[in-house]
């Protein structure tokens, strides 16, 4: 069914105050689209959706629905609902809604939640941001390493309904070190009289408390797992991360990357929530660093003026060159810085590959500055007999601009593949060096270029 006719029908009922109806027809849809369809509800009509559902559904649904809408159901729901609601949730859902929450709303919540879980809460909460003991469950399927199979399954038919996930369990010693893993696969198809360790994985990877989230999500990646343990300083186990907050810190990385490359400082907030002024704080410093570094291109155009008045008419289609020539080179550059960050970001390359990385961009830059040269030499040409006419001040001044081209792209590219490269060897996201630096420092260049090619030639 079409998402907007669900909807549609979904809010005929709620307006019609059908509560039975409405409930069967949303214990029909997943809790996603659930989330998704109350997005659209504000008020009398949120707490309505809400509470006609079971409690295990709601406490699913309530870890899919935007921050506002979760802290404006935590205001109209009563002290024993939140204690229901805490209870349901699984604890990592718990912590990141309420790291969202104003202090007073959070204490509210606290205060209906068991005194064991509170603890935990707040132990979660002292972890740094976005680091791994920050994202990890603690609902995970363990046992312990003199168990038999036959006893780890019943151990798990009678606890694997609160876990977050069972298809691995993770076997412990007395005193809780990780000492392996295994699958429920493993489990189900193994002699129920053997023991756990007999039959578990010792080759397992794990993090540690501390680990950068990023960090995180590209060991996941390297080593395709579903879930990954987090360990503490000693080896004991504390955590798991599951592939969906994996998914998450992804979403969140990649987001943030983009907005670097864009010239924006980095923010948390969807585009449409996020105040103007907040807008306007995540714009304006790398826009006033932009604008002050172009300073630099102004001191190379006022340096190289005599050039430009002497050769009289020839200056004025130099000129007239520029944003072309400026362009091409933001453009190649940006280019080369794309595929490196992405290559970074990958693990695909690392700085020890630095002269790899630039002996390629080199041949590449070669084969297309030779291909836009011929191209802007015949666009010239065109151009010139429209207009002016071909003349051998003409052809003077499109040899100077191709050969300006040639090499401002043979520079633009390797700023391009080296920067990012840099920046990683000393501690800098990468990503601060995509676009706007890169396309600075080009556009510094490929003037400096121009006018030292035009003052040799004219």
């Amino acid at each position: 069914m079409d998402r907007e006719i669900m909807h549609s029908r979904l809010m005929q009922l709620v307006d019609g105050n059908k509560k039975n109806e409405l409930r069967g027809a949303l214990l029909m849809l997943n809790v996603v689209d659930i989330a998704e369809f109350m997005e659209g509800l504000e008020g009398d009509k949120l707490l309505m959706v809400f509470r006609i559902l079971p409690k295990d559904i709601a406490a699913d649904v309530f870890a899919y629905i935007d921050s506002d809408q979760q802290q404006q159901l935590i205001q109209l729901i009563g002290d024993s609902e939140i204690h229901s609601l805490m209870e349901e949730m699984f604890l990592d859902d718990t912590v990141d809604f309420l790291e969202e929450l104003p202090a007073t709303v959070v204490k509210r919540v606290l205060q209906n939640t068991e005194p064991e879980t509170r603890a935990l809460i707040n132990q979660f909460l002292k972890y740094p941001e976005n680091s791994a003991g920050s994202i990890m469950t603690i609902e995970f399927a363990e046992f312990h390493s003199q168990l038999t199979v036959k006893e780890a399954m019943a151990s798990l038919r009678k606890t694997g309904l609160d876990k977050e996930t069972i298809n691995t369990c993770y076997v412990i010693d007395p005193s809780r070190h990780l000492i392996g893993t295994v699958t429920l696969r493993r489990l189900i198809l193994s002699d129920e009289d053997k023991l756990v360790t007999d039959i578990m994985n010792t080759t397992f990877v794990s993090v540690k408390t501390l680990d950068d989230q990023e960090a995180v999500a590209d060991k996941v990646r390297k080593y395709d797992v579903m879930s990954i343990p987090v360990v503490d300083n000693e080896n004991r186990l504390v955590g798991i991360i599951t592939a969906d907050d994996i998914m998450d810190v992804i979403e969140e990385e990649n987001t943030e990357d983009i907005e670097k490359m864009g010239g924006l400082l980095p923010s948390d907030d969807e585009y449409l929530k996020t105040p103007i002024l907040t807008l306007f704080k995540n714009r304006i410093p790398w826009l006033l660093i932009l604008m002050i570094s172009a300073t630099f291109t102004g001191m190379i155009i006022t340096h190289f003026e005599g050039v430009l008045s002497d050769a009289g008419k020839l200056g004025v289609l130099l000129t007239a060159c520029l944003p072309m020539l400026m362009d091409t080179g933001g453009n190649c550059g940006a280019q080369a810085s794309t595929l490196v960050i992405r290559g970074l970001a990958l693990g695909q390359v690392e700085f020890k590959d630095i002269l790899r990385v630039w002996w390629r961009e080199a041949r590449v830059a070669l084969l297309v500055g030779a291909v836009l040269c011929v191209v802007n030499i015949i666009r010239q040409m065109i151009l010139y007999y429209i207009s002016p006419g071909i003349s051998p001040d003409t052809v003077r001044v499109t040899v100077i601009v191709s050969a300006a081209m040639f090499f401002t792209v043979l520079i633009a590219k390797s700023i391009g593949c080296t920067l990012p490269l840099l920046a990683k060897k000393v501690g800098l996201d990468p990503a601060l060096m995509a676009s706007p630096i890169i396309t600075t420092l080009v556009d510094a260049c490929s003037l400096t270029i121009l006018f030292s090619i035009a003052t040799v030639a004219l």
